[in-house]
């Protein structure tokens, strides 16, 4: 009954294998596993959130995605040596039940849960606000107060308000704080009550969620037609692009500093989350062992890559300060004239989150029919279609859990707390490769992080990282302003120890540290809202999981 017990590789295989509800279907190959990763990795993060980045941290954030890329390689690798060793569709949920135990298993299920759902969110809302734009393009008029959330509109409206009453032009507000003020008067009411909500969101998770449901292969095969066209689209701003690009535009390369650049972290982040869905899919895989590790380094080298070269064409062709708005892909066109390439791009923004969120919706219901079948969730979760072969109860869940609050919440609260959660998962399971080493369970591995013995050198570069980090001007004020610094250092002296004790392998201590290090960016009231979702989700383990566990009652 300890809050610790592990399932072996062999036991999740059985219980895999056994399927008390049907079978899933094995269909994907490592092309259609790198499509999927591409897809989830280039979506919204590139069509929306690149803007926000690059307005903030200038130029210099190309660099930021080589990083953050970097920082995914390290956790990817070590995603990879999970999936080889235990290919069923649980992903980091199912490695830390083999490395931790139940209770961390439970932890990073929950997390996984709010991870998917809530980028399902981002992506529905950003879909919204393109397709709206496009829309307008053809000249057709989308009622606003149909295609924004209450919050903002409200918001808006006050604002407006206030400056009116003050006596101050709004002219001096932005046009979409104008925009939304608008939709909000103009809105039909129900008494004090403005009806305001955003169906295109809700409508596109329904119409997804119904193909996720119809089965893998339909999946796939979308998949892979959005993943050419939106390539194609890339690959058209980046040619085109180049010749409109000033290098005058990327000086000063890093405007706000070290701080600008960081600031953008979650919206950076966020573009690259997506590539451990590609576990999720490991029990519809032909050869998952070899497969799964392939997929997810080939679909971070050809994102990183891509996002790089769009960030500095973006930040060439207009100066940083105007890449403050929602669609800086279509607007830096229209910037120099090209109207058409713009018009494109709206249309295939459209696709392309599309593609992104039909890969987080395909991830999560198979996090739920994990957690199910182990039976820390309702047994229904893990019930199979008999025909469609899918986890037809989970994805009409994960549908109605999506498609409401996508329509009534705003963008920008979603994409940082989306960042808590992933940054969670990717720590568990950089550290879960440790425990793997030091436990001497690697060698069922059929893939294995490359081994780089740390037993000196996580202490020294622990050793040069914080001499270096006391030189810079008060130090103890910026660990007091973010405090997750101290769990940063401690964490990494408790790493220095541990690997000088057990030969560590450096590269998932990277990881460990490189993940930690991107949450002390993040901001505090994300962390409550996280912490309170991880509070909902012990009280949920407790009153039902820990008893019904097949471990309790084996």
């Amino acid at each position: 009954m300890s809050l610790l017990r592990k399932k072996t590789v062999t036991q999740i295989l059985s219980d895999a294998a056994e399927g008390d509800s049907g079978k899933l279907v094995k269909t994907l190959g490592v092309r259609d596993l790198t499509s999927f990763g591409i897809a989830a990795i280039i979506g919204a993060g590139i069509f929306s959130t690149i803007g926000l980045a690059s307005y903030n941290g200038g130029p210099a954030v190309s660099l930021l995605f080589v990083f953050t890329a970097i920082a995914c390689v390290f956790t990817a690798l070590s995603y990879a040596q999970f999936a080889s060793t235990v290919p069923v569709s649980g992903s980091a949920y199912t490695y830390a039940y083999v490395a931790f135990g139940e209770i961390f298993a439970w932890i990073i299920g929950w997390a996984l849960i709010l991870e998917y759902a809530v980028s399902n969110m981002v992506v529905a809302i950003s879909w919204s606000e393109y397709f709206t734009s496009m829309l307008s393009g053809f000249g057709i008029t989308f009622p606003k107060y149909l295609a924004t959330d209450y919050g903002s509109a409200s918001r808006a409206f006050a604002l407006v308000e206030q400056t009116r009453q003050a006596g101050t032009p709004l002219d001096t507000l932005p046009e979409n704080t104008r925009v939304l003020a608008d939709a909000y008067a103009q809105a039909p009411q129900l008494g004090d009550l403005h009806l305001i909500a955003n169906l295109p969101a809700g409508a596109v998770t329904v119409l997804i969620t119904a193909l996720v449901y119809i089965g893998i292969k339909e999946s796939r095969t979308a998949s892979n037609i959005l993943v050419v066209l939106k390539l194609a689209v890339i690959g058209l701003v980046i040619g085109v692009g180049a010749f409109y690009v000033k290098p005058a535009n990327w000086s000063p390369f890093a405007p706000n500093g070290v701080a600008g650049v960081l600031s953008g972290v979650a919206s950076v982040f966020f573009a690259f989350i997506g590539f451990d869905s590609i576990s999720t899919t490991a029990e519809e895989c032909k050869n998952p062992q070899r497969d799964l590790p392939r997929a997810m380094l080939y679909c971070l080298a050809i994102c990183t890559v891509l996002y790089v070269l769009i960030t500095l064409v973006l930040t060439g062709m207009v100066n940083y300060k105007e890449l403050g708005v929602s669609d800086p892909l279509a607007y830096v066109f229209q910037k120099v004239n090209l109207d058409f390439v713009a018009g494109v791009i709206s249309v295939s923004a459209v696709v392309a989150i599309t593609s992104a969120l039909l890969v987080y919706q395909l991830g999560q219901p198979r996090i739920w029919m994990t957690m199910s079948r182990d039976g820390l969730l309702w047994k229904r979760f893990a019930t199979i279609h008999p025909r469609y072969k899918t986890p037809s109860f989970a994805t009409i869940v994960t549908g109605f859990l999506v498609a409401v609050p996508s329509m009534f919440m705003d963008l920008k609260f979603f994409v940082d707390l989306t960042s808590v959660g992933t940054f969670f998962a990717f720590i568990l399971v950089c550290g879960g490769i440790l425990y793997l080493d030091a436990k001497g369970l690697s060698g069922q591995s059929k893939f294995r992080v490359p081994y780089i013995n740390g037993k000196y050198t996580i202490g020294a570069l622990l050793i040069l990282a914080f001499g270096y980090a006391l030189t810079g001007a008060n130090l103890l004020e910026h660990m007091e302003a973010k405090p997750l610094l101290f769990v940063f250092w401690g964490t990494w002296a408790v790493l220095a120890v541990q690997g000088f004790r057990y030969n560590f392998s450096l590269l998932p201590v990277v990881g460990v540290l490189t993940n930690l290090y991107l949450m002390t960016e993040l901001g505090a009231s994300n962390w409550l809202i996280f912490v309170g979702w991880l509070a909902i989700g012990l009280v949920i383990y407790f009153s039902y999981g820990f008893r019904k566990s097949k471990l309790a009652t084996a």
